[in-house]
């Protein structure tokens, strides 16, 4: 069983459209470029089957006359003519042409009677020449002599459900969204160029104006993405030139005051951020990203050219610190046979030690290790000694707590002059005793004397000034004084009191009680 062959339009030759339109004249040229007719329908109906199966190869498959435009999902055989295109929930937002494209059924040829060669939109000849109404016109699109006239128009009717399938695959794409319109929209241009002039029988002007539509609408969608485009390449440049300016401000600051640890962990968190960016970004365009990256790269240069002078001259910074404290070193452990009498030079070394910088933590580390063992060794002879100290004082400090005992009964001594002697004796063992060590015990027992030896001077204080000849001579004329006014006043109360005279009466006691009460203060 052979397969159908057909001549299209495009391939036959001036003398070969000619036998096409008079085929009784010439049934040789006919005969030459046709070969067996299709022993039944379903060969017939193979090349339109290859057609459908191409074009789930991939987004564009290659057609006779041009490469055809990426269809998803596409179905070897037409819908029925009644039969709805899948409804999408993106359609109802979707442009009216677009839905107009998706939705449409371009225009089917009428079913043809038994006996008929000609429908609304194709015919064949008695020749097996077949074509379409375009317009008021008819173009031969090929042959088919093999076959019956119904089995010819069928075949290329089929190949035009093929491209209408085609239209309406790619305006429901249009519909569902996901696809770029920019990509749609080439597809679309390269769909109609395979439509104009197509080698099938249909309502090619409906399918063209359907395509026009969707053109259209894509060419707004394609406006739309470029504009949303240009916006986030803006706003990619301007993130890029933020992390830039980030970097070079970093580069711009003094070496010296930066703190490299974290300017390091800026410069390579800035760095990843920008690697990033590239990945998630839009490309941005050729120039404006290698000003960008120049940019970039010269301030992290600048920020690392920065950082190494920093380190050189901390190196030499460090280098001078441990060569100074070296020699102090030498010179503390050259103290130890000296013991506890080298501590005042060690304690000069300390000083010059504190002046002479860092040297690196692990150097100084080492170094002052070193230090503190030299100093240890001299302040340990101090222990010694201090141990030696304590040891002998401990008997001095049981005898004098046992002076605190019998100084306890100065402040119970009623006569001044005997707490006075009592604790002048005490004082006087208390400095025979000697010195106690350590001095903190000493200054303690020292404390506890001293208060009892100062109530004893604030007894005297007040002793002293009762008993002194000028205050008591200054107290007797005052008692006198004092003794004289209060019999005057007693006097006059008897003469008021004789009279009457209340008033009277009233001032010479008030006056009275208030001289009664001098004299007592004064001991009278």
């Amino acid at each position: 069983m052979t397969s159908p062959d057909h001549t299209p339009a495009e391939d036959l030759t001036p003398a070969g459209a000619d036998a096409a339109q008079g085929a009784e004249t010439a049934p040789e040229r006919t005969e030459s470029v046709s070969e067996t007719a299709p022993e039944n329908e379903s060969q017939a109906t193979e090349p339109a089957q290859q057609d459908a199966a191409a074009a789930d190869e991939g987004d564009a498959t290659a057609s006779p006359s041009a490469e055809e435009p990426v269809v998803e999902n596409p179905v070897a055989e037409k819908p029925a003519a009644d039969e709805p295109v899948a409804d999408d929930p993106a359609a109802e937002e979707a442009p009216s042409a677009v839905e107009a494209a998706a939705d449409a059924e371009p225009g089917e040829a009428a079913e043809p009677t038994a006996d008929a060669a000609a429908t609304t939109w194709g015919r064949v000849d008695d020749a097996g020449v077949v074509s379409v109404r375009e317009g008021d016109e008819w173009r031969v699109v090929g042959e088919y002599p093999d076959g019956t006239p119904q089995e010819a128009l069928a075949y290329y009717e089929r190949k035009f459900d093929d491209l209408a399938l085609r239209v309406r695959t790619l305006a429901q794409r249009r519909l569902r969204g996901g696809a770029s319109a920019a990509d749609l929209r080439s597809q679309a241009k390269k769909l109609r160029e395979e439509v104009v002039g197509a080698a099938v029988v249909g309502d090619l002007a409906g399918l063209t104006d359907l395509l026009d539509a969707l053109t259209a609408s894509l060419a707004e969608a394609s406006a739309e993405e470029a504009a949303a485009h240009r916006a986030a390449v803006d706003e990619a440049v301007a993130q890029r030139t933020a992390i830039v300016e980030r970097v070079e401000a970093l580069a711009a600051r003094d070496p010296k005051s930066i703190q490299w640890k974290q300017a390091t962990t800026e410069l390579n968190a800035a760095f990843e951020e920008w690697q990033q960016h590239q990945q998630s970004a839009p490309r941005l365009p050729k120039a404006t990203g290698q000003a960008l990256w120049k940019r970039f790269r010269d301030a992290r240069s600048t920020v690392e050219r920065h950082r190494r002078a920093f380190f050189a001259e901390l190196d030499e910074t460090h280098k001078a610190a441990r060569d100074r404290k070296t020699k102090i070193l030498e010179r503390a452990e050259a103290l130890a046979p000296k013991g506890e009498d080298g501590i005042p030079a060690y304690r000069n070394l300390l000083d010059e030690w504190k002046a002479a910088g860092r040297a690196g933590r692990k150097v100084d580390d080492a170094l002052w290790a070193r230090f503190k063992a030299a100093g240890d060794a001299l302040y340990s002879a101090r222990a010694e000694r201090d141990a030696a100290e304590q040891a002998e004082s401990a008997p001095r400090i049981e005898a004098r707590k046992a002076l605190l005992e019998e100084a306890k009964v100065v402040p119970d001594t009623a006569d001044v002059k005997r707490a006075r002697q009592l604790l002048t004796g005490i004082q006087r063992r208390w400095d025979e005793v000697g010195r106690i060590f350590p001095r903190d015990a000493e200054r303690a027992l020292d404390d506890q004397l001293r208060k009892i030896e100062q109530d004893l001077r604030a007894r005297e204080e007040v002793d002293w000034k009762r008993n002194n000849p000028e205050t008591k001579a200054r107290a007797n004329d005052a008692t006198r004084q004092l003794e004289d006014a209060i019999e005057k006043l007693e006097k006059e109360l008897a003469a008021a009191e004789a009279k009457g005279d209340a008033k009277a009466v009233a001032n010479a006691r008030e006056a009275l009680d208030a001289r009664r009460a001098w004299l007592k203060a004064i001991g009278g």
